[in-house]
Order: structure tokens, then C-alpha cells, then sequence
């Protein structure tokens, strides 16, 4: 492989790191405006409005914050990253048919395409730096913290 087209492994864990951190703090965001704004009880309405059950708003509501906080503070992220793609997924065929801008009326769907190749990508590269699974890894972290119990 060619030099320009390597990736720079100095780099790529900050880089992850990055990404980590924007997706997390996204589903968390997102939760939270379906508990703050649209309220849990106004989400079952909408869920049903297009067909889904109304139960499934509440295990949205949770994945989505649930997943953040994990994703956000790097805890099985790259696990994380990948069972939240088929919830954005889903977010996508609810919004295909409104065309491709978010700011369409019903929004758009390039938004949860750009969110779903985005937790496909953190997927692919893992936590990152700055992770906590890093600290339970195998590394002279959890050496030091096996030490000290």
C-alpha cells in the first residue's frame, strides 16, 4: 500500500476518539428530544402514526440514550456503534419518502444515512483513545488497577 493511502496509526485512535465522542453525544441528543421535546407519550403517538408499534418509541428512547452515554464514554463502542445502525436504519425508511433533505417537510433521509455510515464507521475503527474499556483492557492500566486491589 502506498504511503498516501495508509492510515496514519498515530493519529486514527484520535480520530476515533472524534467520532466517538460527536456520535454519542448525537443519540444522546436525539433521546433526549423524543423525552424532552416530543415527549415519550407524543413519540408512541407518532410511532403509531406510521405504523409501528407504539411500544417500540420507548425502546427507541432507550437505545438511543442508552447507546450514547456507552458510545460517548467508549464502552463496548464499536458493539454499541453497530446494534444502533438498525434503529437508524429504521429512521432512514421513515424518512426516504420525503425526500433527500432533513429540513424537507416530515424530514429527509440524509441525515440518518449520514448517522447510520457514521456508527458503521465507528463500528469499524472501535474506541479509540480516551475509552474506558481501555482502562479494563489488558494494558499496564489494568495491571497498576489489579495492583491496587
Amino acid at each position: 500500500m502506498s504511503k498516501e493511502h495508509s492510515i496514519d496509526s498515530n493519529t486514527a485512535p484520535y480520530a476515533a476518539f472524534v467520532l466517538r465522542v460527536s456520535l454519542g453525544v448525537m443519540f444522546i441528543a436525539h433521546g433526549l428530544l423524543k423525552v424532552m421535546v416530543f415527549t415519550p407519550a407524543g413519540t408512541v403517538k407518532f410511532f403509531e402514526s406510521i405504523g409501528l408499534p407504539g411500544p417500540l418509541a420507548y425502546a427507541v428512547i432507550t437505545a438511543e440514550l442508552a447507546g450514547g452515554v456507552l458510545i460517548l464514554l467508549g464502552v463496548y463502542s464499536r458493539w454499541v456503534s453497530a446494534a444502533l445502525v438498525p434503529v437508524l436504519l429504521g429512521a432512514l425508511s421513515v424518512h426516504a419518502g420525503n425526500g433527500w433533505l432533513f429540513t424537507s417537510p416530515g424530514g429527509g433521509w440524509e441525515y440518518p444515512l449520514f448517522l447510520a455510515t457514521t456508527a458503521m464507521a465507528q463500528a469499524l475503527l472501535g474506541d479509540g483513545k480516551f475509552a474506558l474499556a481501555n482502562i479494563f483492557s489488558s494494558g499496564p492500566a489494568r495491571q497498576r488497577m489489579m495492583q491496587a486491589a
